[in-house]
């Protein structure tokens, strides 16, 4: 691990305070990262479930923070592919969360997977694949 918790939480309310919106860094491992985020009525759609959006910027948000604590704070590693599958109508109004895990990083890209759980079930209500292109070093 190149950057410790701590330096990517700083790193993220700096450079990146916007994304405490889709959850806050709870743990950060080796090419893993979790992250949590409180559902409040802002995260919900008609139904009464959390709307696909919110689950897909806590995944994008959580790859991010496990890839930078791999090759480091690079900012400008963005997102080229996405992509989810809801299982299941999480509990409304319940936290979710989000364990990310790299499966390989490459020099100009990572790909990893995202497992989204809602507080109260136990099988994840989602399932996503994320690219990240990494930047080549200048």
């Amino acid at each position: 691990m190149i950057v410790t918790f701590e330096e990517l939480q700083a790193f993220l309310a700096e450079q990146f305070p916007q994304g405490a919106r889709y959850g806050t860094l709870e743990k950060l491992g080796d090419g893993w990262a979790e992250m949590k985020l409180d559902v409040d009525d802002e995260h919900l759609r008609p139904g009464g479930t959390v709307a696909g959006p919110a689950m897909m910027g806590l995944a994008d948000v959580a790859l991010y923070a496990a890839l930078l604590g791999k090759i480091g704070l690079v900012p400008l590693a963005v997102t080229s592919n996405l992509n989810i599958n809801f299982l299941r109508k999480p509990v409304s109004h319940s936290p979710i969360r989000a364990r990310a895990n790299m499966l390989r990083i490459g020099r100009a890209s990572g790909v990893g997977e995202v497992y989204i759980y809602s507080d109260g079930l136990e099988e994840p209500v989602a399932h996503a694949t994320i690219t990240y292109a990494i930047p080549a070093k200048r």
